[in-house]
């Protein structure tokens, strides 16, 4: 079963956000509606199907851990955009679905362009400014672990950039890049299953693993729902 492989390394990676919008939301009104921001990951690009991107199994992890709750997560992918054609969308297309979470997936074609660190730390503090201003929780998803990333010199350097400018707007990572480093040096998947042949995008049984330790993480901040792994019988 994909799901209990997708908890190799959990301990060592943790997702523990804190979602204080997302609970008190949930609370008054029963839903809780997330909007998935991001480009290729997001979009699903390389799934077979729409229903196997991670925003599509994340929705349906969530409906069966809160059962009785109103559910909806919103993909707002687009494949082979940056951080600030995002940033953009922010007004228009994000917040006025008023979601209680926003999941923005970001920075790693803004490292293969090397758009510059600054720039991009720019983009994410205003970006997570603009959602706190809104009453919005958020969570930065940090890049992907990609067998061949020597092919982008800065590739590490990005990813501090999002981390620490996620860290001075008080905003959780999701940690993708440790959780894929440490399901590949597991047995339990072919590297394939992680990263797909073009050694670039993530295939179908990272979506869901992505989706299963989102949700992990999301409900185990909510402090109700099933537990991971519960039979829904």
């Amino acid at each position: 079963m994909v799901d209990g492989r997708c908890r190799a390394g959990a301990a060592q990676h943790p997702f523990k956000p804190t979602l204080t919008a997302a609970k008190r939301i949930l609370t008054e009104t029963n839903r809780l509606t997330i909007v998935a921001l991001g480009s290729s990951t997001t979009a699903g690009t390389g799934a077979s199907d729409a229903d196997r991107s991670y925003p599509a199994v994340l929705e349906a992890e969530l409906r069966r851990r809160l059962p009785g709750r109103e559910v909806k997560v919103l993909n707002l992918g687009v494949g082979g955009q940056s951080a600030y054609e995002m940033y953009l969308r922010l007004e228009a297309e994000v917040i006025p679905e008023k979601p209680a979470l926003v999941i923005w997936q970001t920075a790693v074609n803004d490292a293969i362009r090397d758009i510059g660190e600054e720039k991009l730390a720019k983009i994410l503090r205003k970006g997570a400014h603009k959602l706190q201003e809104a009453g919005i929780d958020l969570v930065l998803m940090d890049m992907p672990w990609l067998p061949r990333e020597g092919r982008y010199p800065k590739y590490d350097d990005y990813r501090a950039v999002l981390a620490k400018t996620a860290s001075e707007s008080g905003v959780p990572v999701f940690p993708r890049y440790a959780m894929m480093k440490a399901w590949s040096g597991t047995k339990l998947f072919s590297e394939e299953e992680i990263v797909g042949m073009d050694g670039l995008q993530v295939v179908e049984a990272g979506y869901r693993c992505l989706a299963i330790r989102l949700a992990d993480g999301i409900v185990a901040d909510l402090g109700e729902g099933r537990e991971p792994g519960k039979p829904t019988n």
